[in-house]
């Protein structure tokens, strides 16, 4: 097989592929014919072949996919008429903290934001599959730690936690970061509901604009 056949291959492969394929996935497709490296130069150079089109090939946590651009949102976005959903700034907020701070606990969380995160933010960022339990802090209580998932990774296009956007000079991460919220809307299109305040907890998960908040005890 020549270096363009196995190119069809791959392009094939991730087209059709519902999830992000890794490496070793992929050389399946060659029986393991094709080393890794070998395979890395093959996806480098589709991934040019993709350049100046709607779809790119990108790297994530969890191996390769074709994606829609981020500019090619808008227009997607009208073969759905519904609204798009939005999250509550606490929710954003809460993601925020445990992606730059973790593992955290829920007390940790709290401590930042000033105000008592209700069960149900946490649930919702639970559900969502970006968050989940990796452990307890051996302190009273045992509390558990928080963590960000590779679907969180893979969500925002990224493929560590080191390319989320830097935090500004001093920045606690008691708000919501905005280079995290503009990268987190454009490759989710999930946006933040600006009626919610900072101190305020949401009982709901994504709903549409008209969502509402309620107070933290």
């Amino acid at each position: 097989m020549n270096t363009q056949e196995a190119k069809i291959v791959l392009e094939t492969a991730l087209l059709t592929a519902q999830e992000p394929l890794p490496l070793a996935e992929l050389r399946q497709l060659f029986a393991d014919e094709l080393n890794a490296d070998t395979l890395r130069v093959l996806l480098d150079e589709l991934k040019h072949d993709w350049q100046g089109r709607g779809i790119e090939l990108v790297t994530l946590a969890s191996g390769w996919r074709f994606q829609s651009r981020p500019s090619m949102r808008p227009y997607l976005d009208r073969l759905n008429p519904e609204k798009p959903p939005k999250y509550s700034r606490a929710v954003l907020e809460t993601l925020a903290i445990i992606a730059y701070r973790q593992p955290v606990t829920r007390g940790d969380i709290e401590e930042i934001r000033g105000v008592t995160v209700s069960t149900q933010v946490i649930k919702t960022l639970e559900d969502r599959g970006w968050v989940e339990t990796i452990g307890h802090r051996e302190t009273p209580g045992r509390p558990g730690l928080l963590a960000t998932t590779r679907a969180f990774l893979d969500d925002l296009s990224l493929r560590s936690l080191e390319e989320l956007p830097a935090l500004g000079v001093g920045a606690e991460g008691a708000t919501l970061p905005a280079e995290f919220e503009l990268q987190f809307t454009a490759t989710t299109g999930i946006a933040v509901d600006q009626a919610s305040t900072p101190a305020a907890d949401s009982t709901a998960d994504a709903t549409p604009a008209t969502a509402t908040s309620e107070t933290s005890s």
